[in-house]
């Protein structure tokens, strides 16, 4: 059985990189996140009515998607409606990746400094990402038997640093926040012929092979490196959501209480 199909993936009929946060322990002995209730993926332009029915089986009700304008126009992948699941856009633009001269130069970085450049392109999704995320926040706080789906184009940087947030927040330990980081490069590769047509359309692209080979990477000590920058910068997950969002101690303890279980 392929690795893609094994939990904590999920399989939702064309849908990729789908799994589910849940089932990690935590600092807590015998606490761990809740499974079945929050989900991340990539794109869900191509889901089918296999797919739709499987998502609405998984109890998802609401669908956060964090790709731009720019991006769903030049990939022509406008979201289908999905009945009975609320699509909620919440863009995030991390960096200037507006003209080719800033893409050239911010691959070349990835191909000479891929782990710095990943800290480097973290930083700024977390500068522009606050009301995104605290979209999703403030639905796990005042929402928490509601399913919900989070993406964006491949469901690993923008939906990644939720993702480490998130687990921070709730305790996870580093090394499998990372792991978990880690698991879009499964997740990715029944996408990889997709990903490589849809890249070779750019001459920028083209001409930059290595990073974005660089780029398109999912290793663990590139999000480990990430979870020391918000420590160092915010104090950690907790600080960056009161920093970046209208979020207090009070709502955080909430979201704790609505996400983690006790192990019978």
């Amino acid at each position: 059985m392929a690795a893609h199909t094994l939990p904590p993936f999920v399989n939702v009929d064309g849908v990729i990189n789908f799994r589910d946060f849940g089932g990690f322990p935590t600092s807590k002995s015998g606490v761990t996140v809740k499974s079945g209730v929050l989900f991340r993926s990539g794109e869900i332009t191509r889901v089918t009515e296999t797919g739709k029915e499987a998502l609405r089986t998984l109890g998802v009700r609401k669908i956060f998607d964090f790709r731009t304008d720019g991006e769903i126009k030049d990939y022509n992948t406008a979201t289908r409606l999905i009945d009975g699941v609320e699509i909620v856009r919440a863009p995030i633009i991390g960096g200037d990746w507006s003209d080719a001269a800033a893409l050239t130069a911010r691959l070349k970085e990835f191909e000479t400094r891929e782990l710095e450049t990943f800290v480097v392109v973290y930083g700024e999704i977390l500068t522009g990402a606050g009301s995104a995320y605290e979209l999703v926040l403030t639905h796990l706080r005042d929402r928490p038997g509601e399913g919900c789906l989070l993406h964006c184009t491949a469901g690993k940087d923008r939906t990644g640093i939720f993702a480490c947030l998130l687990l921070m927040m709730l305790g996870v330990s580093d090394e499998d926040i990372a792991k978990e980081y880690a698991l879009t490069t499964i997740g990715l590769e029944p996408a990889l012929p997709m990903i490589a047509a849809r890249l070779a359309k750019s001459q920028v692209f083209r001409d930059n092979q290595q990073g974005v080979i660089n780029m398109g990477s999912s290793k663990a000590e590139n999000m480990l490196a990430a979870i020391a920058m918000i420590r160092t910068k915010y104090g950690g997950a907790e600080g960056w959501i009161k920093t970046a969002t209208t979020l207090k101690d009070e709502d955080i303890e909430r979201i704790r209480q609505n996400l983690l279980v006790t192990d019978a």
